[in-house]
């Protein structure tokens, strides 16, 4: 892909080895990207269980071997995304180490408070939504603002779901989540593309990662399915014939942050091996 080469990237909810933050930012550095690795590096509440974040040494790892892989300059940054003004802070450590900001992906996002709908707490509905639709809004707001400013547009990109296109049980925080992020972009893109700066989605249905594998095991359980049966079950019903690798989504940002898509905005992209077509 053309026009990344020198450009600098932020990407939130990067500190997990094997995840889709980590994926998508081994991408954007091996193609000539600076990026700056995002995470909210300990708990601070029962919202953020041990395990479904990254660490801040764990991204230290993953910096270490984007470095060692890519050659690419890598930092990274402590930030909880439901705290705006931790956002700004991100949005101005890009710019003071690398001396720019052109692409910023929100990534971080809870999967994993999954209930029945009437047992959904008020705490756990907050959570999701302050996390995967406020912590993004935060993110488009304080990119944008230095985006503006540069006056050389930029390129901002959330990682939706396919729930941000249907429904699923057990999961009504989350899609409510997913599908507000469809009208934030329709409406960002609107406002921001004067300036030259596009705002797209990515929905990738389901991926196997950390916390893929947790949902393997939740959903299998709560449908009476074994694991296996749940992803044949998968399987059957993906015209391609498999989940969504991380790969998947990461060239699909990188594509969006291309010099191929400078005409595509306000958009929410299927990855999904054709399991999701609308």
């Amino acid at each position: 892909m053309t026009g990344l080469t020198g450009r600098v990237a932020v990407v939130t909810g990067a500190g997990r080895a094997r995840g889709l933050g980590a994926a998508i930012a081994t991408r954007l550095a091996s193609d000539g990207c600076a990026v700056v690795l995002s995470d909210v590096g300990a708990s601070t509440d029962p919202a953020l269980p041990s395990g479904m974040f990254g660490t801040e040494s764990e991204m230290e790892r993953v910096a270490d071997d984007i470095r060692a892989h890519t050659g690419a300059r890598v930092a990274t940054f402590v930030c909880d995304v439901r705290d705006p003004d931790r956002v700004e802070a991100l949005a101005a450590f890009a710019c003071e180490r690398f001396g720019a900001l052109d692409i910023w992906v929100n990534n971080a996002g809870i999967g994993y408070l999954m209930q029945p709908l009437l047992e959904v707490d008020v705490a756990s509905w907050r959570a999701v939504l302050d996390v995967n639709l406020s912590g993004c809004f935060h993110g488009i707001q304080a990119a944008a603002r230095r985006m503006v400013a540069a006056g050389r547009g930029g390129r901002i990109i959330n990682i939706a779901s396919q729930a941000a296109k249907s429904g699923f049980p057990f999961a009504a925080a989350y899609c409510a989540s997913k599908h507000g992020l469809v009208g934030l972009v329709r409406s960002a893109a609107i406002e921001l593309g004067p300036h030259s700066i596009t705002v797209n989605n990515v929905c990738p249905n389901h991926v196997t990662t950390g916390l893929g594998a947790w949902q393997n095991e939740y959903f299998s359980a709560r449908l009476g399915l074994t694991r296996e049966n749940y992803l044949e079950r998968m399987r059957q019903r993906i015209p391609l014939g498999r989940p969504g690798l991380p790969e998947d989504t990461a060239n699909a940002v990188v594509f969006l942050c291309s010099a191929e898509a400078a005409y595509i905005t306000a958009e929410s992209l299927n990855v999904s091996g054709g399991e999701e077509p609308h």
